[in-house]
């Protein structure tokens, strides 16, 4: 077998308890400084992917840090509200005012009754029907002019039940104001 000449790697110093020159002993915790290390790399990754989500494309993650400075709410602005005219005699004739009574209950004939108590208070009742369904559950008066907020008021304010609402003037065309029963009224006379 062929020999090779020594040379200074040959001869190692017999305390060092080692086997080839990469080898050297482990230091004490190295394990756990990986695994802390590869943590921290996972959550930077993970903050600087959802910072991404929140600011590229626009997805809401749920954590405030990414919100960025908050939005000033706009604060709403309080909205009039008419007076309810409480005698309808004051109403001036010009207005030509007039309220439809539909019922949207099961109760039989109550668009009469009802139609009947407003007009005895004063109001002028041009109309009396059954309302398209009969499951109404809301008594509400329609309005189509803004201008009549205050005598759909009072319409509400002599049932003792209901809210007004403000639609466009198609909706009700033949009458100012139209007067739909619902299931929360009462059935007792209107209030003079």
């Amino acid at each position: 077998m062929a020999g090779y000449p020594k040379d200074r790697f040959d001869t190692l110093p017999d305390d060092l308890k080692r086997i080839g020159a990469h080898r050297g002993p482990r230091k004490k915790g190295g394990g756990w400084t990986i695994v802390l290390v590869s943590l921290l790399a996972t959550v930077v990754l993970i903050f600087c992917g959802l910072w991404g989500l929140s600011k590229f494309v626009g997805v809401n993650v749920g954590l405030p840090i990414f919100d960025g400075a908050p939005t000033p709410t706009p604060t709403p602005t309080p909205t009039p509200t008419a007076d309810p005219v409480l005698d309808p005699t004051t109403i001036d004739a010009a207005r030509n005012i007039s309220v439809t009574v539909l019922n949207g209950t099961p109760t039989v004939d109550l668009e009469d009754t009802v139609g009947d108590a407003l007009a005895s208070v004063g109001w002028v009742v041009n109309g009396r029907a059954a309302a398209a369904t009969r499951d109404i559950e809301t008594t509400t008066v329609y309005y189509s002019d803004p201008a009549n907020e205050d005598v759909a008021r009072g319409v509400v304010v002599s049932l003792g039940v209901g809210e007004i609402r403000l639609v466009a003037p198609d909706v009700f065309p033949a009458s100012p104001l139209t007067l739909v029963l619902g299931s929360d009224y009462p059935g007792g006379t209107p209030a003079p």
